[in-house]
């Protein structure tokens, strides 16, 4: 049976960095990646009214399908995991067949958040970061990955980012069993303990 390891936090908090820090130190071999941004919902709408959409609300993802394909991993179940495409605000119509390994590490700003989730996780994680860093970190990924304007961006931010992050992704933190201030990027200890508990359970 696979361990499933919920990484939670914040817009820009650094999670695919711990992430690959983490996979540096363990190997590709032993883990397998969802991202939960691959489980928003399918929106059949306008490109410009999809943009008006907030993504940073709970209700914007289909739990149903994440919480089945966790329950299938879980089980040494493949699955078939749809794709999202930030540039056009919508699932692709393609999937990725996903083939579980001892760990799956699951990532994403809500991973903390629903209660059905959490049931499924052996280990749940919660990147910290300061608001300056988080906005940071959003206006350089945003503009070189996602195509979006630097206006949209801090739009975006002040209009839904932020606020959900107060009130709905920052209190889910008091679920983590770990707690991981990623402000630095330079001898930052707690990745490496997070890597080191995940070593004990490829050991069990």
């Amino acid at each position: 049976m696979a361990k499933i390891i919920l990484i939670g936090g914040g817009s820009g908090s650094g999670k695919t960095y711990v992430l690959s820090r983490v996979i540096s130190l363990l190997g590709e071999d032993c883990l397998t990646h969802i991202s939960i941004d691959d489980y928003y919902k399918q929106l059949d709408m306008p490109f410009e009214e999809r943009r008006k959409v907030n993504f940073d609300h709970p209700k914007a993802f289909d739990w149903t399908l994440l919480q089945d394909h966790l329950n299938k991993l879980k089980n040494d179940e493949p699955i078939d995991k749809p794709i999202y495409d930030f540039t056009i605000s919508n699932r692709t119509d393609k999937t990725l067949h996903v083939v579980p390994k001892k760990i799956v590490i699951v990532e994403g700003i809500m991973a903390l958040v629903n209660k059905k989730v959490r049931d499924l996780s052996d280990l749940n994680v919660f990147i910290d970061a300061s608001r300056e860093n988080r906005l940071v970190r959003r206006i350089d990924r945003d503009q070189k990955e996602r195509a979006r304007t630097y206006d949209s961006i801090i739009n975006q931010y002040f209009a839904t980012v932020l606020p959900m992050y107060e009130e709905i992704i920052c209190p889910s933190k008091y679920y983590a069993d770990i707690i991981i201030n990623n402000d630095r990027f330079v001898n930052n200890h707690s990745i490496e303990v997070l890597a080191s508990i995940l070593k004990s359970y490829l050991k069990d």
